[in-house]
């Protein structure tokens, strides 16, 4: 199968590559690294043709956006968050870190709060 990767914002194709299965396409929200670069998938997008009276999935089309993952990411209720999101400021995303200090690091930040509400 054949994996497609496109710039994020523009579509512009960056490379293509082949996977022996599905299962090994990344979802959006996490990192990968492929022919020396490091992308994060912001969207995945499956391609089909009709062939032989049925539906065929011929190619995964990936947005990504060039990025080497962050040192402070981390999984986090099923997902990757830059940062700690135990605080109330984090925006527990793969893009962003918080509002209050995006470039980070939480350790040397004094706005740090813990969440209320047993949400953290």
């Amino acid at each position: 199968m054949q994996i497609e990767l496109r710039q994020s914002g523009s579509g512009r194709l960056i490379n293509r590559l082949e996977v022996a299965e599905l299962a090994e396409v990344p979802h959006p929200g996490r990192w990968f690294a492929a022919a020396g670069q490091s992308f994060l998938v912001l969207q995945r997008s499956h391609r089909y043709q009709y062939r032989g009276g049925r539906y065929q999935l011929v190619c995964v089309a990936l947005q990504v956006k060039a990025q080497v993952q962050p040192a402070d990411a981390q999984r986090w209720r099923e997902q990757w968050v830059i940062g700690d999101p135990s605080c109330r400021f984090n925006a527990r995303s793969p893009l962003l870190r918080c509002a209050v200090l995006p470039d980070g690091p939480c350790q040397r930040c004094v706005h740090y709060d813990p969440r209320r509400g047993g949400d953290g």
